[in-house]
């Protein structure tokens, strides 16, 4: 092949020679595709034998640790079996990539029991490099590995030791980098190429079977390492009032001092010093309290076990000085009067009032007292008691006097009596009633009353009125009024809310 112009039959020659150097160099020896077929069908039983392994698992870890613990068991359970899912996921696909190189390949010799074209070195290039699925493999094959890392505990994850991995060679193998040159590129005879794929299902079973194992052996290993033991008395409540029994239970608790629980109450964090919590609860505001902790401590095989507290009640009482004065205790006859009754070292809710000849509504401390006009002048006891543990404490009496409620002003207009201008007069409507300096707010209803009405140089004329508002008469007569007449309002009848009725001192105005 040296320079210069060639004849037409040495250009011929040079090309037949070509053509033999290249089939010489696609000549891969039978010794070499058997010792290939020879590992394919190594990996392939030791791919069975580690399958049979994880099933026979997977059937223990159900019939003892599933019934026996579910609880605890279920979650490692569902783990377990989504490694099994991912990794089955990866095995169909590279199945599918065989099935491939079977087609391809012309399908299996029945003399030797491999791809009829197993020495082609062109096939697994086509579908794995050109055709692109060597990097889609190479994705999915990484991706199945961090899925099935992540089902770890994390300190489990430095102990991965599986081969499921396509990595990039730091240097060149025969000036190839990528993972999927190096294993499927130019020159790889297709029975090579297939074995890789077979390689690639026996790592993931292997690396499912790590898994699994580390996944069903945190079963066996211990919750937490008791070695601190101490002697607890829980009191419900240290307020006793005589008669009322105290009770607290006596117990002995274990921890382990080397674990660090995390315990909350209402979700923040209390301080933790030698595996306790303090709860401070607060005391800005008076009332019953209640609260509970939740206790999460972690177990060696990575999970968080939760603990809830019985719910605790505290009572915050304001620190006061009770001045009652003896001859004052009143209740007003025919309406509510309201009362405040507590009693410390017992909830407000607890706490019930009732008394003979009257009645008692309400709760929580606040109670309204009733009792009828036919117990005007005499003399009832309240009586207030609480409910402790089921049982009824008396907790004492006191006596109140029962009073008719005082009699009523009569108003019109906010004036009871005087000089006013003719123009008021004859604008007013009704007789109003006001209690003054009374501690209700009471209203009395006007039943009846009547009007004289004296103009000067003009016998005085009384006229009669039903209800608190002016009739027709009344209002006809004030619009006639001369300046100087004097207009009176008497024998005003009103009644009050204990259905008594009074009548009231007569109120004068003169019309200027």
């Amino acid at each position: 092949m040296a320079g210069g112009k060639e004849t037409a039959r040495q250009k011929m020659i040079n090309i037949m020679y070509l053509v033999l150097l290249a089939m010489l160099a696609l000549n891969v020896s039978d010794t070499i595709l058997n010792a290939f077929k020879n590992i394919n069908d190594s990996l392939e039983s030791s791919r069975t034998n580690v399958n049979t392994s994880i099933d026979q698992l997977f059937t223990a870890f159900q019939n003892t640790k599933l019934k026996e613990e579910p609880a605890r068991a279920q979650p490692i359970w569902e783990k377990a079996n989504q490694a099994k899912k991912y990794s089955d996921e990866l095995n169909a696909y590279i199945q599918q990539l065989k099935q491939q190189f079977n087609t391809a390949g012309g399908g299996l010799s029945e003399e030797t029991g491999d791809l009829v074209e197993r020495g082609n070195l062109d096939i697994a290039q086509g579908i794995m490099i050109n055709q692109k699925e060597g990097e889609k493999l190479k994705a999915k094959i990484n991706e199945t590995r961090e899925k099935l890392i992540a089902l770890l505990n994390p300190e489990d994850h430095r102990s991965v030791s599986f081969s499921l991995e396509a990595k990039d060679a730091d240097k060149s193998i025969s000036g190839k980098k990528l993972w999927e040159d190096i294993n499927f590129g130019e020159g790889t005879p297709l029975t090579a190429a297939n074995t890789v794929l077979t390689k690639i299902q026996a790592d993931t079973k292997n690396a499912e079977a790590e898994v699994v194992k580390k996944l069903f052996g945190n079963m066996d290993k211990s919750l937490v390492n008791l070695d601190q033991f101490a002697a607890v008395a829980v009191a419900p409540s240290s307020y006793v009032i005589q008669g009322q029994p105290y009770a607290a239970q006596v117990f002995l608790t274990a921890s382990d001092s080397k674990s660090s629980p995390e315990i909350t109450v209402g979700g923040s964090k209390l301080a933790i010093k030698d595996g306790k919590g303090t709860y401070t609860g607060g005391t800005g505001s008076v009332g019953v309290f209640k609260w509970f902790g939740v206790i999460r401590v972690k177990q060696t095989d990575g999970q968080v076990k939760e603990y809830k507290t019985p719910e605790q009640t505290y009572q915050v009482a304001k620190p006061s000085a009770t001045v009652s004065p003896d001859k004052m205790n009143v209740i007003y006859a025919g309406i509510p009067n309201p009362f405040s009754v507590s009693a410390a070292g017992f909830p407000l809710e607890s706490v019930k009032a009732s008394m003979p000849g009257g009645s008692i509504s309400g709760a929580n401390g606040k109670f309204m007292v009733k009792v009828g006009s036919d117990q005007v002048g005499k003399t009832l006891n309240i009586t207030v008691s609480a409910n402790n543990a089921g049982k009824t404490l008396n907790l004492g009496s006191q006596a109140f006097r029962v009073k008719a409620l005082p009699t009523p002003k009569a108003f019109i207009k906010g004036k009871s009596g005087g000089s006013v201008d003719m123009e008021w007069l004859a604008r007013s409507n009704m007789i109003e009633t006001q209690l003054d300096d009374f501690v209700f707010d009471i209203t009395y209803k006007v039943i009846r009353f009547n009007t004289t009405f004296i103009n000067p140089r003009s016998d005085a004329v009384t006229m009669p009125n039903s209800g608190g508002s002016f009739g027709g008469q009344i209002k006809g007569a004030l619009n006639s009024i001369k300046p100087g007449a004097t207009v009176i309002f008497k024998d005003i009848v009103v009644e009050g809310p204990d259905g008594r009725q009074k009548s009231l001192d007569a109120i004068t105005f003169i019309a200027k």
